[in-house]
């Protein structure tokens, strides 16, 4: 007891001397040292087992697993190994390290060091949510200070700001945007981290994290196509924010106007927009030059995107060749020959025309293909500007250079900058730190169905392949089973029943009566109607008002049911054919509306209120 009160003691005068010059209110200050005097002398590794133990047979695990748990009916269940079997120590199960409660681990979020690096990886909003679920956050002094975050903000939000190597000490889990620099690793060891790694790129950082037995969740593995894991993709939300920045670049440095002007002065032409690559920073990109006033042209290798960039109203760009490019993970691959060749003269005839290209191909792991060579550039006109978004992994542009903007020798500029997400760094850091806070919330309950518990779980498929490395095992690649989304369901074979000719030609002769019956009862009906409208009334303005109605609603109809519902996404198809559900209905009340406001009081009105539930009843009175 008194060693707990001396902690509580310790971590008031840390509070009160390094949390950043501002105070926290007693009841705050009193839970979070009730919350972190306990941690003090635990550090809990998120491992199965003491790696330290060794057990030279089966009997010595049996015994030391009875002695530490104290439970008979417990030892008697680890006998159900073979002793005629090799002992191994490793049970054949799924489930990896221990299931810790959430209010037993602390999330520590770092502040970045890398050159140019504004944002943060949890945002007071994101923090809020993990504060919320049970964890203990505790925030690098500064860390968001870059991305307009406060450290008052992050302690309106529950967590608790200390210094840098007080956050490396304290925390279970690390989050960063950002790859760990030499400094960063040795503090990592035997830790949790959650960030963005590219193990491919950087092995002997992902060697270095292994070696020192740091469990590393690398949130640019997450497999693409799960859908459920788009609530983790910090690649597309990244990516969204680049494509839209990219062409707030873009018409930062191109002379003219994006959208067209006509005035007294003169006329002003549109920009013209070609966007090389249509993935979310590519349709991100189409929307902003859209917005713009810009004339948008989009290419892809993958003929699956032509529909997506036509719904916003772009043209797709094809070449006459038929090769899919479609590729694993929903990535585009690498096209053949003479594909390359036929894309090339496409692009050439492109080059000469439009005013702004934006280029997006990436392939993961790779050198970024060249989309825009030496010869497109020398072709475009003075004031064009090039943006490429790949520019980090080689360009896809001749004459790019990371973090530079280049002017070519004919008026050309050409934007290689690599933080375009950083750019926004509000924005981005909040939606990173939403990625971030929902995949750790879904660490354990997303396969256990225990709210509240941090458990890996292999069978999880989005832990599955963003877990790199493991208490010292490097899982990536070989351990990992990629992602693939069951295959479409395949409907049952019809069985063919061959039929006669005199058998079709009843078939058919059927078909047709009925059509004619239905359509002649419709017609009927809507003739007696008409009738009846013309008999109940005596003013011509009406018939002209019916008319009217009759065409208008023919006209609203052909309208709205003309929209084709093809957005890129299921979930927006299925709400614009809510939507159009909606308009028909407003349009018919509105015509009616507006037919029935005709008959006022100055021309005609019933006599009782009964008229509504008793029509024979009514009278009239001109």
């Amino acid at each position: 007891m008194k060693s707990t009160s001396l902690k509580g003691v310790a971590l008031v005068a840390l509070l009160s001397s390094e949390c950043g010059g501002f105070s926290l209110s007693t009841p705050n200050l009193a839970a979070h040292v009730a919350r972190y005097s306990t941690r003090s002398s635990r550090r809990r590794l998120l491992t199965p087992h003491d790696s330290s133990k060794r057990f030279d047979s089966l009997s010595q695990f049996n015994s030391a697993v009875a002695d530490e748990r104290g439970n008979v009916e417990q030892s008697k269940a680890t006998t159900s190994f073979d002793p005629a079997d090799e002992f191994t120590g490793v049970a054949p199960s799924k489930i990896l390290g221990d299931k810790i409660p959430y209010s037993e681990l602390t999330i520590g979020v770092l502040k970045e060091t890398y050159p140019g690096e504004n944002r943060v990886s949890v945002a007071p909003e994101s923090a809020k949510m993990l504060v919320d679920a049970g964890f203990s956050v505790i925030v690098e002094s500064r860390a968001g200070e870059l991305a307009s975050f406060s450290d008052a903000s992050y302690v309106d939000s529950g967590c608790v700001v200390l210094p840098r190597d007080s956050v490396y000490a304290q925390a279970d889990i690390l989050t960063k945007i950002r790859p760990p620099d030499e400094d960063e690793v040795p503090k990592l060891a035997k830790k949790t981290l959650v960030g963005m790694i590219s193990p491919s790129i950087n092995t002997q950082l992902f060697s270095e994290l292994t070696e020192q037995e740091t469990n590393v969740f690398a949130l640019d593995c997450v497999p693409r196509m799960l859908s459920r894991a788009q609530a983790y993709d910090v690649l597309s939300s990244q990516a969204n924010i680049a494509g839209y920045r990219s062409v707030i670049e873009a018409a930062n440095n191109f002379p003219r106007f994006f959208a067209g002007q006509m005035t007294a002065a003169g006329k002003v032409p549109p920009a013209k927009v070609l966007v090389l690559g249509v993935g979310v920073a590519g349709l991100a990109a189409i929307q902003t030059a859209k917005n713009m006033g810009a004339i948008v042209r989009a290419f892809d290798v993958r003929p699956v995107t032509k529909e997506q960039v036509e719904s916003m109203g772009a043209t797709f760009l094809e070449v006459p060749i038929n090769e899919d490019g479609a590729g694993a993970g929903g990535y585009a691959k690498e096209m053949s020959e003479e594909y390359k060749a036929a894309q090339a003269k496409l692009m050439l005839e492109q080059a000469s025309e439009v005013d702004v290209i934006i280029t997006t191909a990436l392939i993961p792991g790779k050198k970024a293909p060249i989309l825009v060579n030496q010869e497109m550039l020398d072709v475009m006109k003075p004031g064009s500007v090039l943006v490429d978004l790949a520019a980090a992994n080689g360009g896809n542009v001749a004459q790019t250079e990371p973090n530079k903007v280049v002017t070519t020798a004919n008026g050309v500029t050409i934007i290689g900058y690599t933080d375009l997400p950083s750019r926004l760094a509000s924005t981005s850091s909040t939606l990173f730190g939403n990625n971030v806070a929902k995949f750790i919330l879904s660490i354990g309950p997303q396969t256990t169905k225990e709210k509240g518990f941090f458990q890996i779980d292999l069978e999880d498929d989005a832990v599955q392949n963003m877990l790199i490395s493991y208490n010292g095992e490097a899982r990536y690649p070989d351990k990992i089973k990629p992602f693939n989304p069951p295959p479409p369901r395949v409907e049952s074979s019809v069985e063919l029943v061959s039929k006669t000719e005199e058998e079709m030609m009843h078939e058919a002769n059927e078909k047709q009566l009925a059509g004619f019956i239905k359509n002649a009862g419709v017609a009927s009906l809507a003739a007696f109607a008409l009738l009846a409208f013309g008999y109940s009334t005596d003013s011509p303005e009406n018939i002209s008002l019916l008319a009217t109605f009759a065409l208008a609603g023919l006209a609203g109809y052909q309208v709205v049911w003309g929209v084709a519902p093809a957005l890129h996404s299921p979930l927006m198809a299925g709400k614009l054919r809510e939507r159009q559900q909606t308009l028909k209905v407003a349009l018919v009340y509105s015509q009616f509306s507006s037919f029935f406001d005709r008959f006022d009081s100055d021309q005609c009105h019933f006599w009782n209120d009964c008229c509504w539930r008793d029509v024979a009843a009514c009278t009239w009175e001109q």
